[in-house]
């Protein structure tokens, strides 16, 4: 997600936010609904619903983290309506977007927004990226693992998945094997290489990867050799790609463990949902 549009994300979810005398910031539902860009409230109510579950579920009262409210609007040719509404802490937000897709440029946002303690920016914008390694990470598991599954009902034969996985890999990153760069970037040999790896390249061995599965199914291959230079040729048309913008990506630096990373992001979240600020009068 581009720094311009998290920023501008940013604007908005703050410019919407309020804050009670005790100083609990919170958002009405209304509003929230518009910036999630659910259409319909009907849609958007059933989501609440599970987050208050959720809430429950976490020993949290719900009606400190989601009171009911009437709201009155203005109408069409000056008339008045009441409407139900609800006020929600940073928490309840949070629950909420649990239950989107992340995959939404919106939802992933929020998620991230109300998941960091502050407003900071720069916090927000980093906790994006991690977010977006982490997906990309597990993206590439699924896209192995159904490649691993084909390999073995094509060829009968469990080991030529990583026998593969490594010829890819060596046309990838121009000629060095996996075990070369995992000691290149002054990684654990007896852990997977993408573990270490920048969203790009995590998201290059995924896109050669899903090529790979496509073709060897459309193609019918039946052999290691056959699916090995399918995956050569795939990873070499990525690398084509990535050098033309100027991404070598064997030099591009290792980073933060994902296992560790994982961990952090799960560590955040439990301090979000222990003792969260409520509208609970005191």
């Amino acid at each position: 997600m581009k720094t311009e549009i998290i920023q501008s994300l940013t604007n908005n979810f703050e410019e919407h936010s309020y804050t009670t005398e005790e100083g609990i910031e919170f958002w009405f539902a209304r509003d929230l609904q518009h910036l999630l860009a659910y259409a319909k409230w009907e849609n958007f109510s059933k989501v609440i619903t599970k987050a208050k579950i959720a809430c429950e579920v976490s020993n949290n009262e719900v009606s400190n983290h989601f009171p009911d409210i009437r709201k009155t609007i203005d109408m069409p040719k000056g008339a008045k309506k009441e409407i139900d509404d609800l006020m929600l802490t940073r928490y309840a937000c949070y629950l909420i977007t649990q239950n989107g897709d992340p995959r939404k440029e919106t939802i992933a946002f929020a998620q991230t927004y109300f998941a960091v303690q502050t407003r900071k920016f720069e916090l927000i914008e980093k906790r994006l990226k991690d977010q977006e390694r982490l997906q990309a990470r597990k993206k590439l598991s699924y896209s192995e693992k159904e490649l691993s599954e084909l390999i073995y009902e094509q060829t009968g034969n469990d080991r030529n998945f990583g026998i593969i996985r490594s010829k890819g890999d060596q046309a990838l990153f121009g000629g060095l094997t996996t075990k070369q760069m995992k000691t290149k970037l002054g990684m654990p040999q007896n852990r997977p290489l993408a573990d270490f790896l920048p969203t790009i390249t995590i998201k290059a061995k995924d896109f050669a990867t899903e090529i790979t599965v496509f073709n060897t199914k459309d193609k019918k291959l039946k052999t290691e050799n056959k699916i090995s230079n399918e995956h050569i040729t795939n990873n070499k048309s990525v690398r084509k790609i990535l050098l033309e913008r100027g991404i070598k990506p064997e030099n591009l630096p290792a980073e933060e463990d994902l296992k560790k990373l994982e961990r952090r992001v799960v560590s955040e979240e439990k301090k979000l949902s222990k003792k969260p600020k409520s509208l609970k009068k005191k």
